[in-house]
């Protein structure tokens, strides 16, 4: 079986969360499977000092930096059919609300890119199951906006402390036309209508230890889902 890693960059400020990227990664193959890492040719938005959190005058592109977690072994996003996959993961980090959607800024409101929109769709259409961990269930309720499908989605969960406004992320999946669910660290939701996996690995108030654990079982109720 493989499983597909959609990556945004490379770092939680400005790309994808590489502890939660290379720890699906892990459990993939401790689950005997591959994994293929997938990203999008084009700018990130924005480019943090991840020591200060203050933004450089600089500029990056997603796929390039993708490859510092694949070890150069990526695929382009428009090269990969749903067909070529089981499935797909999408880590955390702030690129999943900054490069592949405008979350960060325009909340529900935002526009995602096309190319992952599209992806994201036809996985869905095909029936083939998506694993959405920390802020990544925003992609998938923009993606799905508009369609037939309404997605049921964790962040998280307002009674477990979190650096972010739980709540209003849930608000937020809502207007897009999905549904939330209140999940702890310990827990997942999983949307068996439309083969949706989502933790919250950071974006509660947690450590690695405790997100390796979320993401672990949530990749194998993502495997789970494929059979």
């Amino acid at each position: 079986m493989k499983i597909g890693i959609l990556l945004s960059g490379c770092g939680v400020y400005d790309g994808s969360e590489i502890q939660e990227a290379v720890l699906a990664m892990l459990a993939v193959k401790e689950a005997g499977h591959e994994y293929v890492c997938i990203s999008v040719d084009a700018p990130q938005h924005h480019v943090i000092n991840h020591l200060t959190g203050e933004e450089m005058a600089e500029s990056r592109n997603m796929m390039v930096e993708s490859a510092r977690i694949a070890r150069g072994d990526l695929k382009a996003i428009g090269t990969v059919r749903p067909a070529d996959i089981d499935a797909v993961i999408l880590p955390g980090g702030f690129g999943a609300a900054k490069n592949f959607t405008k979350w960060a800024f325009e909340g529900p409101d935002a526009e995602i890119l096309p190319e992952v929109k599209l992806f994201l769709v036809n996985m869905t259409n095909v029936g083939k199951p998506i694993c959405a961990l920390c802020v990544s269930p925003v992609v998938v309720a923009k993606a799905m906006e508009g369609s037939s499908i309404h997605p049921q989605l964790t962040l998280g969960t307002s009674h477990e402390k979190s650096p972010y406004d739980i709540e209003a992320f849930h608000q937020g999946i809502e207007k897009t036309g999905a549904e939330f669910a209140e999940k702890g660290i310990l827990e997942l939701n999983i949307d068996k209508v439309n083969r949706i996996v989502s933790a919250p690995c950071y974006m509660l108030d947690t450590d690695i230890l405790a997100v390796r654990n979320n993401i672990k079982a949530a990749v194998e109720a993502t495997i789970a889902l494929c059979d």
